[in-house]
C-alpha cells in the first residue's frame, strides 16, 4: 500500500510549519496494534513529517517521524507494514485531536 499518494503529499505540504490549526492529511496506523499517527505537515527534506504519534503506550505527543523509518517497520508476528486509512478524514486540527488525546491516553478518530 502506498503510504503518501501525491493528492496528500501536497495537502502535507500546504499546511503552514508550526500552525496548531493546521488539519492532518494523513493516518498511519499498525493493523495488528494500538500504533496510530495523524501526520499534518511535511517537512522540505520529504521525510520529516509533523503530527501527533501514539506508539500506544498512554502518552500521545506531538512531535516528528521519518516516514523512511515508518516504511521500515515490520510488526510480528507476521511482518505486516503500517497501513494507511483510505477512509479516515480529519474533523478537527491537530491541535484539538492532541488535546482530547492527552487527556484520553490514546488517539480517538
Amino acid at each position: 500500500m502506498k503510504l503518501l499518494t501525491k493528492e496528500i503529499l501536497s495537502k502535507l505540504k500546504s499546511n503552514p510549519r508550526d500552525d496548531n490549526n493546521n488539519k492532518p492529511w494523513l493516518k498511519l496506523f499498525n493493523p495488528c496494534g494500538s500504533q496510530t499517527w495523524l501526520l499534518s505537515e511535511i517537512e522540505e527534506d520529504g521525510d520529516t513529517l509533523f503530527g501527533l504519534c501514539d506508539l500506544g503506550m498512554g502518552s500521545p505527543e506531538l512531535g516528528y517521524v521519518s516516514m523512511a523509518e515508518l516504511r521500515s517497520i515490520k510488526f510480528p508476528p507476521f511482518g505486516l507494514p503500517i497501513e494507511r486509512d483510505l477512509h479516515w478524514e480529519a474533523e478537527k486540527s491537530i491541535y484539538n485531536y492532541a488535546q482530547e488525546s492527552r487527556h484520553l491516553g490514546y488517539i480517538n478518530t
